[in-house]
């Protein structure tokens, strides 16, 4: 009897140690999607700013870019409309736009200004992408952009004065070099009607390239090299690698280098006028010249506003195409 009762008890204790240290089974509908649980985000003391709030604080601001801005635009436009004088401003009914369609000078300074940065575009483009691809990579990289970096840091104004140094017929490095080479004779470029346009366009390129440079470095680092490899493997050869990969990749890139540089060709003439003037004769007066003559030399500020309005609306469509352009060149959402 006691026996019997002491296996009993054994059996027991082995079936409550096994059921002690059975392994609990998991449903596999809770290993597959297991709950996750987020925190409650702790009570905040201050209670959550309203819109008005920021609009205020953003109010100070707004002031100012409407007064040095907005304000300026539609006074322009006023002024546009009327015969602007020292304590006078009478209405023209439209003259000061009317009289530009018979202006010889104002059609030749949209000739000349479109001259000026096709040719300045055109050379920027060619020597930047050449520089940018020369220095990716290059064991002195970062040396060589911080040094062609320099001319785009001088004001306009002083790299002016330093080319017309430069041009001076009678001391100047750059004149005595191009005579030697027999480009130039005894006249300095800047006298002559016939390259006074290649100076001027010279020294924007000197400016003006390193930003060309920088901008297409900063594009030449997201090329897939995986393209690039993969046309290596299939025999290309690197003009036509650069040709059929590294090009279309550069391509919105360049836009946003051509739109930038566009619109500074448009509206800088700090250089053009310590350089030229204009001159000589009205070989180098592109329409920012002319508009800055006519506003602050002659002092006809409505038909000054008038040219700068029709400027500034051309630029602005310019800027919208080119715009456009660029978007068509991103890949569309799915």
């Amino acid at each position: 009897m006691s026996n019997s009762s002491t296996t009993i008890d054994r059996q027991k204790g082995f079936a409550g140690g096994a059921e002690l240290f059975r392994v609990r089974q998991i449903p596999d509908s809770v290993e597959s999607k297991p709950v996750s649980h987020v925190a409650a985000d702790p009570p905040s003391v201050n209670p959550a700013a309203s819109k008005a709030y920021y609009f205020w604080l953003m109010m100070p601001a707004i002031i100012v870019l409407a007064f040095i801005s907005i304000y300026p635009f539609f006074w322009m436009i006023y002024m546009s409309l009327h015969d602007v004088d020292i304590g006078k401003v009478e209405w023209n009914n439209f003259e000061n736009f009317t009289k530009l369609a018979s202006d010889t000078r104002f059609l030749m300074g949209w000739w000349l200004l479109i001259q000026y940065s096709v040719m300045c575009l055109t050379l920027q483009l060619i020597i930047g992408v050449f520089l940018a691809v020369a220095l990716n990579g290059s064991r002195w990289e970062k040396v060589l952009v911080t040094t062609l970096l320099m001319p785009m840091m001088v004001a306009p104004l002083v790299a002016g004065m330093v080319w017309y140094f430069l041009y001076n017929g009678t001391f100047g490095w750059y004149h005595w070099l191009f005579q030697s080479l027999g480009i130039l004779g005894a006249k300095s470029i800047l006298a002559s009607a016939d390259t006074a346009m290649l100076g001027l366009v010279l020294v924007d390129v000197w400016q003006w390239t390193p930003l060309i440079t920088l901008i297409t470095l900063a594009g030449l680092k997201r090329v897939p090299q995986d393209q690039l490899e993969a046309n290596m493997v299939d025999g290309a050869s690197p003009l036509r690698n650069f040709v059929s990969v590294t090009l279309p990749n550069l391509y919105p890139v360049l836009l946003i280098a051509i739109m930038l540089r566009f619109m500074d060709n448009f509206r800088f003439i700090d250089s053009i006028l310590v350089l030229t003037g204009g001159g000589p004769g009205n070989a180098t007066k592109i329409l920012p010249v002319y508009l800055f003559e006519v506003s602050f030399k002659f002092f006809k500020l409505g038909r000054g506003a008038a040219i700068a309005l029709i400027l500034l609306i051309v630029t602005i469509i310019l800027g919208m195409l080119l715009v456009r352009i660029f978007d068509r060149q991103q890949p569309k959402k799915a």
